[in-house]
């Protein structure tokens, strides 16, 4: 009997000075199971800071310039209601350039609404030599009326701040021109953008003029 007692007290203190080692080793485990998981969380995540920076490096199809930002606000029942509006205007300097207006409760919002909707209203220009215009033309829009002038090549563009983005992004570089009447910046845009899409090509001109 008394050597049953001694087997299970040596059994029990045994198992006692196993079980403090057995639970590290648990403890450590469950720390290196989370850590697996969180690795692979982060394998399966696509878009790291290298992708990122590949991708803000992209060049642009076409270079954006706000014109004018205006608050506006609608009085409703509860008071008034305050927006912002955004002008903006596209071009790839190659000929192609687009514009639009924007609205939205936040200023960068507004801005690119307004660029996603100029992307769908692209107008296309024919540059002459010197990368000027054709001929002279008056662009008229309601009360604006814009002049543009053709200029040699070491001129630049003589022009206000709305036809000067206009043309510079449609890739204009030699040109005078002068705004007559309404100073509003969406109707000298709408003005320029009907005298650019009313030039003719030089062959025409030249019929049109009984030079040929």
């Amino acid at each position: 009997m008394e050597e049953e007692k001694k087997v299970e007290a040596v059994a029990e203190q045994a198992a006692a000075e196993a079980a403090p080692e057995a639970a590290p080793q648990e403890q450590n485990q469950q720390p290196r199971e989370r850590r697996e998981r969180r690795d692979n969380r982060r394998g399966d995540r696509k878009g790291g800071p290298r992708e990122r920076r590949e991708r803000r490096d992209e060049p642009k199809e076409f270079e954006e310039r706000v014109v004018f930002i205006n608050r506006v606000s609608k009085t409703v029942k509860g008071g008034r209601r305050m927006k912002f509006t955004a002008l903006v205007v596209i071009g790839d300097h190659k000929g192609r350039y687009g514009f639009a207006v924007g609205k939205a409760a936040e200023v960068p919002d507004a801005i690119k609404k307004a660029s996603e909707a100029a992307k769908k209203n692209l107008f296309k220009i024919h540059l002459v030599k010197g990368a000027t215009i054709s001929h002279e033309i008056v662009g008229q829009y309601g009360a604006c009326n814009v002049y543009l002038k053709p200029a040699p090549e070491g001129t630049g563009i003589i022009a206000g701040g709305p036809v000067r983005a206009i043309l510079e992004l449609a890739g204009v570089q030699n040109v005078c021109s002068k705004v007559y009447g309404s100073r509003a910046p969406i109707n000298i845009i709408r003005a320029t953008n009907q005298g650019l899409n009313n030039l003719k090509s030089y062959k025409v001109m030249k019929e049109l003029r009984g030079k040929e």
